[in-house]
């Protein structure tokens, strides 16, 4: 059949869709999006959205940004793919760059394409360096939809599918606006909430603890960030267990928090520390970063990730430019910077509308969690939703986080490449959308 010179309607467009696409997670948005640039998706209908979501949580430098296109041109035409077996500069050059960003011990690198198949391939280097295969993570955790990446999230996604990996563990958030351990004023006891899970933990293992798996701040879990001092206690843990701490930096690393690396705060290098989202840009580019020494004995052991896309010099190429721009930019500067204009507008939001229950987050990286009444800290999933709703109505696109037992937390991560007027833009829209939402209850 011959190809049609001119696109179909957008009719004809979502009666494909229906007919034609598996649906993933949820109902698609409804919107045809036509290009993206910088901050801005744009719609087959004309329509300009501003992008609070940065794509998938990983349009660090925006969408389309000149020196990601001009590197992606000049790479494909030269050398995209290879044999996995063999190596090309931009490859070693990521590897050894991505190294010079991080403290010792951290220097040997595997590149791989998402954030689910790192986590999978750092799982599979712990349990085969430690000799065991129990893994911890958090309750609220997402590490990815492939099977020791599932296996360990807890967000969502667990019922119907059968039995997870042998010896998964899930340990309480450290929330400390909906604490379950508390002190005498009522805070967060964070420290008597990690015993605790550890007394459990310990009563449950068969002896067999390899690794513990988390998120430096939850993402998918609603923005929570644990408190100072807390990775240094879950090291000890780990330590006194002989586990590997393993930290999924897919959404906080490469300067989003204002920082290069979230777990700059806690002065704590993990053993395994994975990349993905932020590293490529937008493009599937993912890495697994550990020690000389436990990579040594990984490969004493026979490790073996040999997957189709490991090591391409295309997506690699583009790393090697993503650092290049957030050196050259000072990024990380940038996002402590817009971090703090974003956070005290949020602020004036949550003073203006009593339904914003909490304000939170870190560098460019922000939640904002939605309640109904802030006393009882009573949730309303609809509030949520239509906050979502007349946010996309009036040009603004957000995510919002949904789990039993908290608010609609929106999730809130502009490029480090948005400027103070696009981010006033976007306050401004969700300003207007919680006073229209909040005022049909």
């Amino acid at each position: 059949m011959a190809a049609s010179t001119s696109p179909p309607s957008a009719e004809s467009f979502w009666a494909d869709a229906e007919r034609h696409l598996v649906r993933y997670g949820g109902e698609f948005t409804r919107e045809i999006i036509d290009r993206a640039a910088g901050s801005f998706l744009f719609t087959a209908d004309g329509r300009k959205i501003l992008d609070f979501t940065s794509g998938q949580m990983s349009a660090l430098l925006g969408h389309s940004h000149p020196s990601i296109v001009a590197t992606v041109q000049r790479q494909v035409a030269a050398l995209d793919h290879l044999y996995s077996g063999m190596l090309s500069r931009p490859v070693v050059d990521l590897a050894r760059r991505l190294a010079g960003t991080l403290p010792a011990p951290l220097e040997k690198a595997l590149l791989l394409t998402t954030g689910a198949e790192s986590n999978e391939a750092a799982i599979r280097m712990a349990k085969l360096v430690t000799g065991k295969h129990e893994i911890i993570s958090f309750a609220r955790s997402w590490h990815g939809m492939t099977q020791a990446a599932a296996s360990a999230t807890y967000s969502t996604g667990r019922k119907g599918y059968g039995p997870a990996a042998p010896g998964n563990f899930a340990i309480p958030v450290p929330n400390a606006y909906r604490p379950d351990f508390t002190t005498d004023d009522g805070s967060l006891d964070w420290s008597r909430q990690l015993d605790f899970a550890f007394d459990l933990i310990d009563a449950q293992s068969t002896g067999s603890l390899a690794a513990c798996l988390v998120e430096p701040i939850l993402s998918s879990g609603g923005i929570i960030e644990p408190p100072p001092g807390y990775f240094a206690a879950l090291r000890e843990k780990c330590r006194e267990r002989d586990m590997l701490l393993i930290l999924d930096e897919a959404q906080t690393g490469l300067c989003r928090t204002g920082t290069w690396y979230a777990f700059e705060r806690d002065g704590v290098v993990p053993d395994i520390l994975t990349l993905s989202k932020t590293l490529g840009a937008g493009l599937p580019l993912a890495a697994v970063v550990t020690s000389a020494e436990i990579e040594q004995e990984a490969h004493k052991r026979g490790f073996l990730f040999f997957t189709t896309h490991v090591a391409d010099p295309l997506v690699a190429a583009v790393g090697n430019t993503v650092l290049d721009v957030l050196i050259d930019d000072k990024l990380d500067e940038r996002a402590r910077s817009l971090g703090a204009f974003l956070r005290d507008g949020l602020a004036d939001i949550a003073d203006r509308h009593t339904v914003v229950g909490d304000v939170r987050g870190r560098g460019m990286l922000a939640g904002l969690e939605l309640v109904v009444d802030r006393e009882t800290k009573r949730t309303s999933d609809e509030l949520g939703a239509r906050v979502t709703r007349r946010c996309l109505e009036l040009g603004l696109h957000t995510n919002i986080v949904q789990l039993p037992g908290m608010g609609g937390v929106m999730r809130i991560a502009p490029p480090l490449t948005a400027t103070e007027d696009e981010l006033s833009l976007g306050l401004t829209i969700l300003d207007q959308a919680i006073g229209d939402a909040g005022a049909g209850l």
